[in-house]
């Protein structure tokens, strides 16, 4: 009888603990540019394509909040995604054809032009000087 109390203490006590690793998750709100409920679908379904766990953007503040795993994906990594769906954050600018792809109802004011680029990466723009969020590198004001 002890030996069956003994065995049922033991794997309780292996059931009973947490093996899991927690992944540390970071909450960041970034800023992206657009204007409608649209809008917010293909915001948010590229954040999470880039691997957010949650995402919310409001339209009137132009805000995305992400929560995201940070041994998985970064902020550049979802900005990128955003910026590839054809919206403008605060670090990265869609491209042309992207913009010009979005209904009419999408097109937004674009933000300013940028005028600081990372000399190794040109798609990490910003408007003020600053850092690459690929390298580090100081970003250069375009000529």
């Amino acid at each position: 009888m002890k030996t069956l109390s003994l065995f049922a203490a033991i794997l309780f006590g292996l059931f009973s603990t947490s093996t899991t690793t927690a992944q540390s998750s970071k909450t960041e709100t970034i800023k992206v540019w657009g204007n409608c409920g649209m809008c917010k679908t293909t915001i948010e379904k590229s954040a999470k394509s880039a691997g957010a766990k949650k995402a919310s953007w409001d339209a009137d503040s132009k805000e995305l909040v992400v929560t995201y795993a940070v041994k998985k994906t970064s902020s550049a990594k979802i900005q990128e995604a955003i910026a590839n769906s054809g919206y403008d954050t605060q670090e990265f600018t869609a491209v042309n054809a992207a913009y010009d792809n979005l209904p009419g109802c999408c097109k937004y004011d674009r933000k300013e032009t940028a005028s600081y680029v990372c000399p190794m990466h040109a798609d990490v723009t910003g408007t003020e000087p600053g850092k690459c969020s690929k390298c580090g590198m100081d970003l250069k004001k375009k000529q």
